[in-house]
């Protein structure tokens, strides 16, 4: 008797295609879900039959109270190898093996400088003038050139958004609880005294720390009031890492000219979400890791991880 594997979150249909799933399919069942499911009863009547789950990222949380309910898994498989919406701990209890994939940091990079660009010329602003047969030439860009770009955060994402941002000539500034001059150095970029000094000096602040309870709120009222008033604020990391009420605020009292934003506290967004409406805010429906290399390589694995489980081997254990 095979195996029954739930595949959830598959949002744009695309899991079974990615990959070649045939060399389990002899041992696996398969399902697919794109729908999100909000509720955890109706999550645990779909799902509650299951042998093995594959999770996308932190689409769907796994806590104690839901895997409690799931007596019959005994793996679950998450896309990357960090997923702070697991409980490791509660997993091992209940016998559960969690199992993760590589993941590559160019796309949410890549997405980095996309929002950049998209706010600094109105892009958005612009296509839809054409498409609207609205004015020719409404809006007047922000040239990258010369400007100061300001990274909170220089590990693997953000060392590349900071390459990248010196191609464009732009100046790049620095700072984090634990970054040295060493380090900064190593990038060539210039080291900011102050998490306080990097934001009144930049003119594009981006985000690219590990949410934890150190970052949680990092970026509150106060810091977000130290930005000129002509900056804009990027983040493509966790949305937790800013205190949401207080972007908001400053969103809606123009404090600082904008914001390009991939990450919400509450993903998908509710349809009457604030974010959804705001001027003047450039907002990706958290689409930093959502790239074609980034899925073949995670669907690949996940079969891999599936294969070393049947085999008695797991491998890229989480827990």
């Amino acid at each position: 008797m095979k195996l029954r594997c739930a595949i959830l979150d598959d949002y744009q249909n695309v899991a079974l295609e990615m990959v070649d799933w045939n060399s389990i399919s002899d041992k696996v069942e398969f399902n697919t879900f794109n729908q999100h499911f909000d509720n955890e009863d109706e999550l645990v009547s779909v799902i509650n039959k299951y042998d093995i789950i594959v999770i996308m990222r932190e689409r769907t949380s796994f806590r104690e109270s839901l895997l409690s309910r799931l007596p019959r898994l005994k793996l679950l498989v998450t896309t990357g190898m960090r997923n702070s919406s697991i409980d490791l701990d509660a997993a091992t209890s209940q016998g559960v093996i969690v199992c993760g994939t590589v993941s590559h940091i160019e796309p949410t990079s890549e997405l980095t400088w996309a929002l950049i660009l998209g706010l600094s010329r109105n892009i958005v602003h612009e296509y839809n003038a054409i498409r609207e047969n609205g004015p020719w030439q409404s809006s007047v860009g922000i040239d990258l050139y010369g400007k100061k770009l300001g990274l909170l955060g220089l590990g693997k994402i953000g060392s590349r958004v900071a390459r990248i941002g010196q191609a464009f000539g732009m100046e790049v500034v620095a700072w984090s609880q634990n970054m040295t001059k060493e380090r900064a150095d190593e990038i060539g970029v210039r080291l900011a005294a102050t998490k306080e000094e990097l934001l009144s000096i930049s003119d594009f602040v981006s985000i690219h720390l590990v949410l934890s309870e150190r970052t949680r709120g990092l970026v509150g009222e106060a810091e977000l009031k130290q930005m000129k008033a002509t900056a804009y604020l990027i983040n493509t990391s966790r949305a937790a890492i800013v205190d949401q009420e207080a972007l908001i605020e400053t969103i809606q009292n123009r404090w600082i000219a904008g914001a390009g934003i991939d990450v919400f506290e509450n993903e998908p967004l509710p349809q009457d979400d604030v974010f959804r409406s705001l001027p003047n805010i450039l907002t990706t429906p958290h689409l930093g890791y959502v790239s074609q290399r980034n899925y073949q390589t995670f669907y690949q694995q996940a079969v891999e991880d599936i294969q070393a489980f049947l085999s008695g081997m797991p491998i890229r254990k989480l827990n």
